[in-house]
């Protein structure tokens, strides 16, 4: 009997992954990692819901203590990108450093077993000519997480199963009814696991970085108000800067060593190339020459057409068609043909410098 090991978060999409696994004649194991520290819904009410799951199906539930691991993976690594002035990425870095590396760890060490899943929304194919597993976009695009797994490695992705990437998130819910889950009317988490427990971003840095006030200055210099925290303010941000101005004023700088965030016209926020670091060659192997893609910067932007020049070191350089709005240093960028998922890596430098 094929074995696997299921990543419960207690929301119906890994519930609903479960479900089709079990269905389908497969011997599950649920697993559910306890990220953080104090109360969070993904891991107090989340575990609950998740060991119900596990009681609804009759498979056995483990429980990991991950607390460690988040905090040094993602906590310290938010904390310290929001402090050197960038807005970090954490799903993707959370998906590799804490979720799918150590639960294929697990499941092997422990479990004897060499297959995991989850409920994100995406596909996994095995290319033959190449010999290499794929990643691709969900069947569902409105509700793709392809951009967030951009970072998985051939051992992972060739040790994955995603039931859902087939699906729309309509029959998800349909077959967590069909098979009466408890979590069937469980609403969506719409915020990032942090935010959902501290009530907002804002909230969650300013327990960890002391706010330090400074100018907010226009591109010339001119000082236009005050901030309490670089860490408050984001490239592209419009809402909530404070400024009162004639026209709509765009975040479009952050001066750490000034301690001031720059505010500029919508069209100084957009950049016509970027540099990339950490790039990691998903689907294919890294080419020697220049290639055409579409290039996502950010999880609910479209994706657009790009020149992506290969460079030393695991870096890139993105030249876009035409100039972009709001590409930010520390998010991800991350390249397709069609919905085939190519590569992907951290933006670091915006701008041509």
């Amino acid at each position: 009997m094929n074995r696997v090991v299921v990543g419960l978060s207690g929301g119906v999409d890994s519930s609903v992954a479960a479900a089709t696994l079990h269905h389908q004649g497969y011997e599950v194991v649920g697993l559910t990692l306890w990220l953080m520290k104090g109360k969070g819904q993904c891991c107090s009410e989340g575990m609950v819901d998740a060991a119900t799951i596990c009681e609804q199906l009759g498979i056995p539930h483990h429980i990991v203590d991950s607390r460690e691991v988040f905090q040094s993976n993602i906590i310290d690594y938010l904390v310290s990108g929001y402090q050197a002035g960038i807005t970090p990425l954490p799903c993707s870095q959370c998906n590799k450093e804490v979720k799918f590396g150590p639960m294929l760890k697990y499941s092997r060490e422990e479990l004897g077993i060499d297959k995991i899943a989850t409920g994100h929304y995406a596909r996994i194919n095995y290319d033959a000519a190449s010999n290499r597993y794929q990643l691709l976009r969900a069947v569902d695009l409105t509700k793709d997480q392809s951009y967030f797994l951009y970072d998985l490695t051939q051992d992972l992705l060739a040790s994955s199963i995603f039931p859902l990437g087939e699906l729309a998130k309509t029959e998800t819910r349909r077959l967590a009814n069909q098979y009466n889950l408890s979590t069937a009317d469980k609403p969506e988490s719409q915020d990032l696991c942090l935010v959902e427990s501290h009530g907002s971003m804002r909230t969650f840095l300013d327990k960890y970085i002391a706010p330090t006030s400074g100018d907010i200055v226009d591109s010339g210099g001119k000082v236009l108000g005050q901030h309490q925290g670089i860490h408050h303010y984001t490239i592209g941000q419009r809402k909530g800067i404070g400024v009162a101005a004639a026209e709509p004023l765009y975040v479009i700088g952050l001066d750490v060593g000034r301690n001031r965030v720059i505010v500029g016209a919508r069209d100084s926020a957009s950049d016509v190339k970027c540099r990339v670091e950490r790039v990691n060659w998903v689907s294919v192997s890294e080419p020697a020459a220049p290639i055409r893609a579409s290039v996502q910067v950010r999880y609910r932007s479209k994706a657009v057409p790009a020149t992506i020049i290969p460079q030393e070191d695991s870096r890139v350089e993105l030249i876009f068609d035409e100039p972009q709005f709001g590409v930010t240093p520390g998010q991800g960028a991350v390249w397709y043909d069609g919905d085939l998922l190519l590569g992907g890596g951290i933006i670091s430098v915006s701008k041509s410098e």
